[in-house]
């Protein structure tokens, strides 16, 4: 009898913590800060023009021909001071996301071709939006972003190693963002 009331008192809570598990995930669900940033960030992808977002293979040309000089362009990379430390295109400028306000100093050319390449696509739409706000007239986001470049073998440098290249890209590691290049400015130790 001992063990059917141990087993009845087990399966309560099995089921008791399922509820708190759901009831969390709900909440998550349901944050509405969560929702204001994605609406904030589909609105500001808006005002880039549909035809100033590019992937990585039309930013490897304009690379290519900035890196001959044949193209007068600004590569500006937006990651974290950390992040870009760790590993960037080689040529790109670096501006910090939280310090886009800094660009009118730097870029005074309101025709000025820029091309604004962060880690996933998510922080470039942000300023890309900015930037338009600002006043300029030709600012591109590049899907994919650093990551992706990453992905299709391309080099990557810092002043440590020069030039690298990651060779197990997504192979081995599973995370929530499905790479191990998780680099962040705030450690969670």
């Amino acid at each position: 009898m001992k063990r059917i009331w141990w087993l009845a008192i087990a399966v309560v809570m099995v089921f008791f913590v399922q509820g708190l598990v759901m009831a969390a995930e709900e909440k998550k669900e349901e944050n509405p800060l969560l929702a204001g940033e994605k609406a904030v960030h589909e609105e500001f992808k808006k005002l880039v023009p549909a035809d100033k977002y590019i992937d990585l293979d039309q930013f490897k040309v304009v690379w290519e021909e900035v890196m001959a000089k044949k193209r007068n362009a600004y590569l500006v990379d937006i990651r974290s001071h950390p992040e870009f430390y760790a590993g960037h295109i080689p040529g790109t400028d670096h501006i910090h996301a939280g310090h886009m306000y800094t660009f009118p100093r730097h870029i005074p050319d309101p025709n000025a071709e820029i091309y604004i390449i962060c880690r996933t696509t998510h922080r470039s739409p942000y300023v890309a939006g900015f930037l338009y706000k600002y006043g300029y007239k030709n600012v591109y986001v590049v899907k994919g972003g650093v990551v992706g470049w990453m992905g299709k073998g391309w080099e990557l440098c810092n002043q440590f190693m020069g030039k690298f290249k990651v060779t197990e890209y997504h192979k081995q590691f599973v995370g929530p963002e499905k790479d191990p290049y998780r680099i962040r400015e705030f450690h969670p130790y």
